[in-house]
């Protein structure tokens, strides 16, 4: 039963895995736009949900590198043409130069992608397709066999995709969009409610709410000392991060939240000592709050 129902979860955490490095690569803009229209060579986002659903490659640019591949070959495909032999030229005969008429061959033809032609490079992925499906299908894997068949177990596989997203845009552009984080813990909360109705649910929702009103309040104040070292995207995802924990207990809110901060702790340590940051270098905290949290979640789930 467990190895089918991870089996069934990583699958599923696999698939919605896929739909993240589309939307992480336009949500990561600047904190004054709210995403992407356009793919790096300017073409617009199409397909299915108005272009938010899709892989990472853009059709345009493909079509665009595989017209001129076609060209390339055809044109390597023809020969070259027979040079003729040179007339002699009687010595007593001068030869006048051409007059310039300004048609000289520079080398350079109209259209070949030196300059100005967005697609000219061979097809790239504007985002990378790898980290973020593996992220997620080990962690809704990791999280069906902590929890089992118990009904939490949907509302973790259906929250894990969005947190992966908001992990992937907070490591590239050091935010969190509102458009995310607000949602996420409302869903949370009603997600949870609807699992404390059902049967052999291991947790409390009571206890879910008040987690998160302590986790958040306790980033809130963090941010309030310190707003330089504390992003206030931070206090909205500490939200949705406490209700989950908050389901299994406040052993688990301490456990999860105290998780986060060692993560970062150590991250900024290695970076340090490597010598790529300093002291007052700042770092994305929200992946190292979604992967304290999910150790929490993964012990709650083991423990109940």
């Amino acid at each position: 039963m467990y190895v089918m129902l991870t089996g069934v979860a990583a699958l599923w955490g696999a698939a919605t895995g896929l739909l993240v490095p589309r939307a992480a690569y336009r949500f990561s803009v600047e904190p004054e736009d709210a995403w992407r229209d356009t793919c790096p060579a300017g073409h617009p986002f199409s397909g299915v949900a108005r272009g938010w659903l899709g892989s990472t490659r853009c059709a345009a640019c493909a079509a665009g590198a595989a017209a001129r591949t076609t060209a390339q070959t055809r044109t390597a495909a023809v020969p070259a043409p027979t040079a003729e032999p040179a007339v002699p030229v009687e010595p007593d005969e001068p030869v006048e130069p051409d007059e310039p008429d300004g048609s000289a061959d520079t080398g350079t033809r109209e259209g070949d992608g030196r300059e100005g032609d967005a697609c000219a490079e061979p097809v790239a992925r504007y985002a990378p397709a790898v980290l973020a499906p593996v992220a997620t299908t080990l962690g809704c894997a990791a999280l069906a066999a902590a929890t089992g068949p118990r009904p939490e177990l949907a509302v973790w596989l259906l929250l894990a995709p969005v947190a992966v997203l908001l992990a992937t845009i907070d490591r590239r552009v050091h935010r969190l969009p509102d458009r995310l984080t607000l949602p996420l813990a409302g869903a949370a909360v009603v997600l949870l409610g609807g699992a404390a109705l059902l049967p052999e649910h291991a947790g409390s929702w009571l206890s879910a709410l008040l987690g998160g009103l302590a986790l958040g309040g306790f980033y809130l104040l963090l941010f309030l000392i310190n707003p330089n070292g504390m992003g206030f995207g931070d206090v909205k995802l500490a939200l949705s991060l406490g209700v989950a924990l908050g389901w299994y207990g406040w052993a688990i809110v301490f456990a999860g939240g105290f998780a986060g901060f060692v993560l970062g702790a150590v991250y900024g340590l290695g970076l340090v000592i490597l010598r790529r940051a300093g002291r007052r270098t700042g770092i994305p905290f929200g992946p190292f709050m979604i992967a304290g949290a999910l150790l929490g979640i993964l012990f709650g789930g083991l423990a109940a």
